[in-house]
């Protein structure tokens, strides 16, 4: 009977070896350098002990990239969800065309992060883009602005072109999340009288709970550890009012300052640690209450 218990391990132990040994030990590994003075010039690696984390909160630039990925963190979640969940519910009706829209609106999740960001550059482009030439057709053209290298606008260009690129996912989560709602329990609220927003926020919502749950913690998660579109569009500036973490991280790495480049990492996943499972207990007992 023991031998038939221990018999299903034998299968599981190459892939847990293998997640051990090319995801677990280089991640205990970048600990490990995160205390020590590791760069492209050094002879040998000496322990520095917490050196480099207090480098890190002298830092202006290190400072500017914590600030601008929180900031960016929390526009896409919220935005990226009250598109990815209205889009979910509009097409969740009975409409014509109904499947081609909604591949039509997941596609941009599909295009790879960097060719997006190219087909951005060039929609936002001060003179012949997309963007402002709309603008002026509209009669809007004061509007139209150097929007990737003008600091006040270039992080809210980012965060607009992510929220499009993210908000098709969210909203196959929310459109898998709607399908399995008993129709009996609207229609009959419906039938009482009940209003669209009544039928929402006491029966359609509490029941898409989990599917909540799923598209805040991902979106979280992925929009604190953004790095392509920010690389494609900005490349971190102008100055340094794009710059996320993980640019920072490159810049870091890219000076030959491994050891400290190597903090800055760790840093960001205690960061990642320390938001995404308060927000996932949270939201989990959001869920048990409703």
């Amino acid at each position: 009977m023991a031998k038939a218990l221990k018999y299903p391990y034998y299968f599981v132990l190459p892939a847990l070896l293998i997640y051990l040994l090319l995801a677990v030990s280089p991640k205990l590994m970048g600990i490990y350098y995160s205390f020590t003075d590791w760069n492209i010039h050094a002879k040998q690696i000496q322990f520095i002990g917490l050196d480099n984390y207090r480098t890190m909160l002298a830092d202006k630039e290190m400072i500017g990239a914590f600030v601008h990925t929180i900031v960016f963190a929390f526009f896409v979640t919220i935005f990226q969800n009250v598109f990815g969940l209205s889009l979910a519910l509009l097409l969740n009706a009975k409409l014509r065309l109904q499947n081609v829209l909604r591949t039509v609106f997941f596609l941009p999740y599909v295009i790879a992060p960097i060719v997006t960001g190219y087909i951005f550059t060039a929609l936002y482009h001060p003179d012949n883009g997309l963007v402002n030439d709309a603008l002026r057709l509209l009669g809007l053209g004061a509007l139209a602005q150097d929007w990737l290298n003008d600091p006040t606008y270039a992080l809210f260009s980012v965060i607009v072109t992510d929220i499009w690129r993210l908000s098709g996912f969210a909203m196959v989560i929310y459109l898998a999340g709607l399908q399995i709602i008993p129709k009996d329990l609207t229609e009959s609220a419906q039938i009482d009288g009940a209003s669209f927003w009544q039928r929402f926020r006491n029966i359609t919502f509490p029941l898409l709970a989990p599917s909540f749950t799923v598209n805040f913690l991902l979106s979280l998660i992925g929009s604190m550890k953004v790095f392509e579109l920010v690389m494609v569009l900005t490349r971190g500036g102008p100055g340094y009012s794009t710059q996320v973490f993980n640019t920072y991280i490159l810049s870091a790495f890219s000076s030959g300052i491994y050891g400290y480049g190597t903090a800055v990492n760790v840093v960001l996943f205690l960061l990642i640690t320390a938001v995404g499972i308060p927000v996932l207990v949270g939201l989990r007992r959001r869920e048990l209450e409703m």
